[in-house]
């Protein structure tokens, strides 16, 4: 079971999105957690994760109890 402060999501960004979130033109990415919730976090927490395909699996997105980001794991 997932905590009510964790949100998973899978995400699949190609590079040219990707390079809009790094050249400041897209400050946040939005998706939809697996419960269905939508979720909007900062794009430079996904650094750690691009490679020259982009960004593509399933995440856990970690808040704290003011729903500020935490931490983020890769799946």
């Amino acid at each position: 079971m997932i905590a009510s402060n964790t949100m998973r999501v899978l995400l699949n960004i190609s590079p040219e999105q990707y390079k809009r979130y790094y050249q400041g033109g897209v400050s946040s990415v939005l998706a939809r957690s697996h419960d269905g919730r939508t979720i909007q976090f900062p794009a430079n927490i996904l650094k750690p994760f691009v490679t020259h395909d982009g960004i593509s699996g399933e995440f856990e997105i970690y808040f704290d109890s003011d729903n500020r980001f935490k931490k983020i794991k890769k799946l």
